[in-house]
Parts: C-alpha cells; sequence; structure tokens
C-alpha cells in the first residue's frame, strides 16, 4: 500500500510540474493581441532617454522597486485612496522614486491601440527593458 501512495504522490508531482511548464513566459505573449506593444514602448522609452538620459536609470529603478518583494505586479503604480496607503507614497518610495509619468504615457498610448489588453506590470519591464538597451549605446 505504501509503494501506491508513493507512486500516486510521484505522479501528482510530475502532473503539477508538467502543468507549470505551460506557464512559462513568451517574448510573443502579445504579437497577436498587441502587435504594436513593443514598438510603442520603445518609442517613448527612446524619446524620454533622448531628452534626459537619467530617466532610462530611474525606469530601471522603478521596475526593481516594483518587482523587489512579492514579485512584478505594478503595485508601485498605486495611488494613495481614502481606504489604502499606496506604494506610490510607501516610506521606501516616497521621494525615492520617479518615472511614474512615463510609464502612464506609455499606457496611454498602448490603451489607445489595445484597450484592455496589456498589464501595467509587463509595461514597466518593456520601458526597463528597452531603458537598459537604449542607454547602453
Amino acid at each position: 500500500m505504501a509503494s501506491f501512495s508513493n507512486g500516486l504522490l510521484a505522479v501528482a508531482i510530475l502532473s503539477l510540474l508538467a502543468s507549470a511548464a505551460h506557464g512559462q513566459l513568451s517574448p510573443a505573449f502579445y504579437t497577436a493581441t498587441c502587435p504594436d506593444l513593443e514598438s510603442i514602448v520603445r518609442s517613448v522609452m527612446a524619446q524620454v532617454v533622448g531628452q534626459d538620459p537619467r530617466m532610462g536609470a530611474s525606469v530601471i529603478r522603478l521596475f526593481f522597486h516594483d518587482c523587489f518583494v512579492n514579485g512584478c505586479d505594478a503595485s508601485v503604480l498605486l495611488d494613495d485612496t481614502p481606504t489604502m496607503r499606496g506604494e506610490k507614497n510607501a516610506m521606501g518610495n516616497m521621494n525615492s522614486l520617479r518615472g511614474y509619468e512615463i510609464i502612464d504615457a506609455i499606457k496611454s498610448r498602448v490603451e489607445a491601440t489595445c484597450r484592455a489588453t496589456v498589464s501595467c506590470a509587463d509595461i514597466v519591464a518593456l520601458a526597463a527593458r528597452d531603458s537598459v538597451s537604449l542607454c547602453g549605446r
């Protein structure tokens, strides 16, 4: 009976691992649903970094602060509400982070093209990626 239980446990674990493999990230995730996404993010970031190269580093820092504790969820973009203090004004971020307006500008352009399709967390990640690329020239 014990070997049957162990075998059943092994099958269950393998099934979980196999299903997790289907949830892998893909650089082509938005190719069909928002084909202009990458060019929109890149063009805004190129303009921003062209005007002030330090903003590229600021966007990377924004990404770092968003992803640092519990993964990347764009919670660093949250404003205060009457019932909750947003992460923008949290002690570790207040007067430390900048670049929120860049993410807002990108999100506005993305929403005009692909409404309710691209997550804010993905926009922050793509903007940080392009910041690295643009500042590395």
